[in-house]
């Protein structure tokens, strides 16, 4: 009886599994030690600000604090600074010219607004909050306070007031002065004595 003999797959000497199987441990290694970089953060989406940047154009006296207990105090020094003003205005592009930091001269910029009523002012190319940007902390019409984004600049240049001036010819408010006690009242005087009567010389009798 004839057996037929099955067709046999080739084999792969021991050696080349060796050599392969080496060869892909090295390439996991070179692989997994390569640093993997973070995926971006995702660019928040500029939103339509609470405000027109018309509304920041004009004149302000500009001061700055570090300490949040320091703001009044600032706001009234900003006031003095109306001397020499910082001034506004609106761009070509509807945006305001301000300075960014470390900047001699004004750029513009743009008002931008970000998912939780946030509002920031920086370079229309930089979504909201980006590191040039400042973020706009309270704005009344009248007050405005900006606190910059990166650290490095807050830390130098400190959180921004502006106070609007006054027209011109018109003084600058003084602050309210402060309510005088009332004064206490004053004493009881003890009444003053009566003169005694004089006394009345009785009729004369004649005989």
């Amino acid at each position: 009886m004839i057996r037929r003999q099955r067709p046999t797959l080739p084999t792969i000497p021991a050696m080349t599994l060796l050599a392969l199987g080496l060869g892909f441990g090295l390439a996991g290694c070179a692989t997994t030690s390569e640093p993997v970089e973070p995926p971006p953060p995702p660019v928040a989406q500029s939103l339509p600000p609470s405000f027109p940047p018309q509304d920041l154009v004009g004149s302000y006296g500009l001061a700055a604090y570090h300490k949040p207990e320091d703001r009044e105090r600032t706001e009234a020094a900003a006031v003095n600074q109306c001397k020499q003003p910082y001034v506004i205005t609106l761009g070509g592009t509807g945006g305001v010219m301000m300075h960014l930091a470390d900047q001699p001269t004004p750029t513009e910029l743009r008002l931008k607004g970000a998912p939780g009523g946030k509002n920031f002012i920086g370079p229309a190319e930089d979504p909201p909050g980006s590191a040039q940007d400042r973020e706009v902390m309270s704005f009344d019409g009248r007050v405005l306070i900006l606190r910059w984004i990166d650290a490095e600049v807050q830390g130098r240049y400190g959180t921004m007031v502006y106070v609007r001036c006054p027209p011109e010819g018109v003084k600058k408010p003084r602050p309210a002065a402060k309510p005088k006690p009332a004064a206490k009242p004053a004493a009881a005087r003890p009444a003053a004595a009566r003169p005694a009567p004089a006394p009345v010389q009785p009729p004369i009798q004649r005989q």
